[in-house]
């Protein structure tokens, strides 16, 4: 059966954590970020900003959330994230009561799939003061997408079906000298760890039989946490590695990494930023795997000057 969505979008439900020592050192630990900031609790902590996607995933992967779109626990499994787009408004530290809702906000059938895209956001529980924006999509493969009336008690979509423009940041010409490239290994065991310290399962991640029968040629690692990677070594670059001058990352995923393997981040100079919120600097980035096809395409970050953040 295909994804059910009704033309104005629906919730997708709420989560709430008080933000714990624990678990922004797992998370730190779970990309390997050896930072001072986000792994040593007698300094002053402050969690690695995509531990956002560990916040947002109890939204996302509901019983609700699935139930409300109406397909097949099989169609629903056949779910593979398609791209990440956050933007950073502060810092997440420990003691954080913070709140992730999410609602779909569009949703369109492509040749792989129904694509849905779903605009999270987590604030603090008190306030409401918004802490992480994202916007997530998600390819259903070979699921069609049915669009429903609007039933009593839905609310209408606002004006946040698209993130706010991000000034393109050309590839220098080969031969430029202005792209730079960083070699990754990824360890074979890399997508256990991540899934334990980012709170985020999938089995195709971590047990080979149900990648296999999935059609996959091996487990493979979280595009989420290819993102991070690449978000922590643009920050050593460009930012002396403080995680707090971050402030969005964007990324589509596309080709497989194969845990066990060596994939390559290429990043290219700052060009001046437009993202329709704070200022800052833009890095352009893709990520290769170990055939060189692009795991992650039309990557971008943003990065605030040296006393743009606290």
């Amino acid at each position: 059966m295909p994804i059910r969505l009704a033309r104005t979008g629906h919730a997708l439900g709420e989560s709430r954590v008080e933000v714990s020592v624990r678990q922004i050192l797992a998370y730190a630990a779970g990309i390997g970020d050896r930072s001072l900031a986000a792994l040593d609790d007698t300094k002053d902590l402050v969690a690695n900003p995509a531990i956002c996607v560990s916040l947002e995933w109890p939204v996302v992967s509901s019983a609700e959330a699935r139930d409300r779109l109406g397909a097949s626990p099989d169609e629903l499994r056949r779910g593979v994230h398609a791209a990440q787009d956050s933007i950073f408004h502060r810092p997440i530290e420990p003691g954080d009561r913070l709140l992730t809702r999410g609602r779909v906000v569009s949703g369109r059938e492509s040749r792989a799939g129904a694509l849905l895209v779903s605009r999270l956001e987590t604030v603090e529980e008190t306030s409401g003061a918004p802490v992480t924006t994202s916007w997530s999509s998600s390819i259903y493969r070979g699921v069609g997408l049915e669009a429903l009336p609007v039933t009593e008690g839905e609310e209408p979509i606002q004006d946040d079906g698209e993130p706010p423009p991000l000034l393109a940041v050309p590839r220098p010409s080969v031969g430029s000298g202005g792209v730079h490239m960083v070699a990754i290994a990824i360890p074979r065991e890399m997508p256990h760890v991540y899934t334990e310290c980012a709170a985020i399962w999938n089995p195709i991640h971590t047990e080979r039989r149900v990648a296999l029968a999935a059609g996959l040629p091996d487990i493979i690692l979280h595009g989420t946490a290819t993102w991070a990677l690449a978000g922590q070594h643009i920050l050593r670059h460009y930012a002396d590695g403080d995680s707090r001058r971050l402030l969005r990352l964007r990324g589509r995923f596309r080709a497989m990494v194969v845990p066990g393997t060596t994939i390559t981040l290429e990043h290219w100079p700052r060009e001046p930023a437009a993202t329709g919120a704070e200022p800052g600097s833009v890095v352009g980035f893709v990520v290769r795997n170990q055939d060189g096809d692009e795991a992650i395409s039309d990557g971008a970050a943003v990065i605030a000057p040296k006393s743009g953040r606290r």
